[in-house]
């Protein structure tokens, strides 16, 4: 199948106008509308290397993102639509490519029990995988960026996907969402790096994607073994500091942070206690992103030897 950015700009914009561009990202298939510059723009920047399905392919989710009419149009508002209907309130164009990114994650949020569906940022290195559980503003994303940039494969920056009764984790590889000083933080970390669209002033505060499919087996679908649960917590002008969590803290965590972990009952639970088995869990305080990849790398090499 070609990539994305093996067809030329005006057959991309032509599919995405036609609502005929379908990206494969990991186990799903986004159908994507819109005319709105902006969204062609980021969908090319940050999805080039990801899979493009013919047009009459089956689409898990289908995307809009348009005015509603030409009066919005002059007003420079715009409708997100999920399979025809607006389960949003109108938003303003100017943040339309970070709306897709979240409406994407909503599809999966609020869709695909199929799985126990964790909040959490999700790595993989040396056949190890990591699982980044954090509340928003501990520092999960801009970590998992800084380990991305340093050779880490990212799985998820959102959802720990995990099939039933297993510690597998399931690739759902897509950008990275920083916001306000995290945006400066990972320019500062690595001056290369690839960010999209900038959206300011939305609920969020700030925000830029970055691009994060950057090793050879960014797009493989097979499942990783999770064997580390690490929760972060970014705190200004603090000492690194490492320890164990105990298991029945982060099952607590984890499971309060789940989206369907009470959902799934029974299965949730017998999921959970799977994970729990597999993973070696610890918090972690950090000021320092180098010296925060560098203590994970030595976790890394601990799990790959055990």
């Amino acid at each position: 199948m070609p990539r994305f950015k093996d067809i030329t700009d005006t057959e991309a914009k032509d599919f995405l106008a036609k609502g005929d561009l379908r990206l494969k990202v990991g186990p799903f298939v986004y159908c994507l509308h819109s005319n709105e510059a902006i969204v062609f723009d980021g969908i090319r920047k940050l999805y080039g290397d990801y899979q493009l399905l013919p047009a009459e392919s089956f689409s898990d989710f289908h995307l809009s993102l348009r005015p509603s009419s030409l009066v919005q149009k002059w007003r420079e508002k715009i409708d997100f639509y999920f399979d025809g209907q607006r389960p949003f309130n109108r938003i303003e164009s100017q943040h339309a490519y970070a709306f897709l990114e979240w409406g994407m994650n909503w599809c999966v949020s609020t869709t695909t029990n199929e799985y126990l569906k964790l909040h959490a940022a999700v790595l993989a290195k040396d056949g190890v995988g990591l699982i980044l559980p954090g509340l928003p503003g501990a520092g999960k994303s801009t970590l998992a960026a800084a380990l991305c940039l340093a050779g880490w494969r990212i799985l998820s920056d959102e959802h720990a996907l995990i099939p039933f009764r297993t510690h597998n984790l399931v690739p759902l590889c897509r950008p990275i969402s920083l916001k306000n000083k995290s945006i400066e933080i990972i320019r500062d970390f690595d001056s290369n790096v690839v960010l999209g669209p900038e959206a300011r002033e939305t609920h969020k505060g700030r925000v830029a994607h970055m691009k994060a499919d950057l090793v050879a087996d960014s797009h493989d679908p097979n499942f990783i073994p999770a064997q580390l649960m690490i929760f972060p917590r970014y705190t200004e002008e603090v000492k690194l500091v490492l320890q164990k969590k105990p298991k029945t803290e982060a099952f607590m965590f984890a499971g309060l942070h789940s989206f369907n972990y009470s959902l799934l009952s029974q299965t949730g639970f017998d999921t959970m206690c799977s994970l729990m088995d597999a993973v070696s869990c610890y918090d972690l305080k950090f000021s320092d992103l180098d010296k925060a990849v560098q203590v994970i790398e030595k976790l890394l090499l601990e799990a790959s030897k055990s």
